[in-house]
C-alpha cells in the first residue's frame, strides 16, 4: 500500500508541473486558463503604445490602435476615424495567429512572423513581449460594447487630427472678430507630429486644389484635471501664435475655443485617409503615407478660463 501511495504521489507531482503556466507579473503560477482563452477573452485590445518598452519594434503593432484575436484571425484598427464601425468594430483582417506552442505566434500578411510571451497584469491587462526584437507592448482589453473611445481619441489626438487631408471651418460663434476667422482650412501632418498648414481658400474648395497659405508648428498639451480636453497652440512661421481649447465632438468634427477672443470654431474633417495593412493609404496624400506611431510625451497646462 505504501508503494502505491508513493507512486500516486509522483504521478500527481508530474501532472502538476506539466500543467499550463501563464506568467503573472513577476511570478509564475499554475492556472487552467490557456493563452488562447486570455487573448480571445476580449473583443478588442487597446495598444497602449505610450507604455511600450524596449529598443525594438513590431511594425504592425506600431501602426495599430487596437488588435483582436478571433478564431485564428488577427484583426487591427489602424485608424481612429470609423473605429467601432470598420469590421463591426474589430477593424480589418491583417493576418493570423496561433497559441498552440505555449506562446502567441502571429503571422502578419505583410510584416511576417512575430512570437510573443504573454503576461497577465490584471483582469483586463496583458503585456506581450517579443524577446527576439526586444520590445514589450501593453494591451488593455475591452468588449465592443464598453470600449473607451474617449481614452482612444484624447490619448492619440495628434494621430486623429492627421486622419483627414483637411479640416474645414463650418461655424464661428461668439467672440471678438480676429484674423483666425479667415482660416477656413487646417491640415495636420505626421512630420514630427508638429507641422500644420492653414488656408484662407473659400469654403467648398476641392481639397486637392487648396492653396496652403501658411505653415507653422503646433503643440498639444494635456490640461490639469481634465481627460476630455486638450490645449492646442498654432505657432505660425510669421511669428504669431494662436491658442485654443481643443475638444472632440465626434470622429469627424472638432471644436476650438480661443480663450483670447472667446470665439468658438468648429471644423469638419474632409478627405479621410484610411491606413491599411502596411501603412499604405487609400488617399493620395503623400505627407500622410506610411504613418507609424511614436511615443508622445506632452507637457501639461492649467486651463486659463472656465467657460
Amino acid at each position: 500500500m505504501k508503494t502505491l501511495k508513493l507512486l500516486f504521489a509522483f504521478l500527481f507531482i508530474g501532472v502538476l508541473f506539466s500543467s499550463c503556466e501563464i506568467v503573472l507579473e513577476d511570478e509564475y503560477y499554475n492556472d487552467p486558463v490557456s493563452i488562447e482563452e486570455i487573448v480571445s477573452g476580449y473583443d478588442l485590445w487597446y495598444v497602449d503604445y505610450h507604455r511600450t518598452t524596449g529598443t525594438g519594434d513590431v511594425p504592425f503593432l506600431s501602426k495599430a490602435f487596437t488588435i483582436s484575436f478571433l478564431n485564428g484571425r488577427l484583426y487591427a484598427n489602424n485608424n481612429i476615424v470609423d473605429i467601432g464601425r470598420t469590421g463591426n468594430g474589430l477593424g480589418i483582417v491583417v493576418g493570423n495567429y496561433s497559441t498552440r506552442g505555449g506562446f502567441l505566434e502571429t503571422r502578419h500578411d505583410l510584416d511576417g512572423r512575430f512570437d510573443f510571451d504573454v503576461y497577465e497584469i490584471s483582469a483586463n491587462e496583458i503585456k506581450i513581449t517579443d524577446n527576439y526584437n526586444n520590445v514589450t507592448y501593453y494591451l488593455i482589453g475591452y468588449q465592443r460594447n464598453n470600449f473607451d473611445y474617449d481614452k482612444l481619441f484624447y490619448e492619440n489626438i495628434e494621430y486623429f487630427l492627421q486622419e483627414y487631408v483637411a479640416w474645414e471651418s463650418v461655424s464661428i460663434t461668439g467672440g471678438v472678430p480676429n484674423a483666425f476667422d479667415d482660416e477656413n482650412y487646417l491640415q495636420f501632418t505626421p512630420e514630427n507630429n508638429t507641422t500644420f498648414y492653414s488656408s484662407q481658400d473659400a469654403n467648398g474648395t476641392n481639397i486637392d486644389a487648396i492653396n496652403w497659405d501658411f505653415v507653422g508648428s503646433y503643440q498639444i498639451y494635456d490640461v490639469t484635471g481634465y481627460t476630455d480636453l486638450k490645449i492646442l497652440t498654432l505657432n505660425y512661421d510669421g511669428g504669431s501664435t494662436e491658442e485654443f481649447e481643443l475638444s472632440v465632438i465626434n470622429d469627424s468634427r472638432i471644436r476650438l475655443y480661443n480663450v483670447d477672443s472667446q470665439s468658438t470654431y468648429e471644423f469638419d474633417g474632409n478627405g479621410f485617409i484610411q491606413y491599411l495593412k502596411g501603412g499604405k493609404t487609400k488617399a493620395s496624400a503623400v505627407r500622410n503615407s506610411g504613418r507609424k506611431r511614436t511615443k508622445i510625451v506632452r507637457e501639461t497646462k492649467e486651463r486659463r478660463h472656465l467657460k
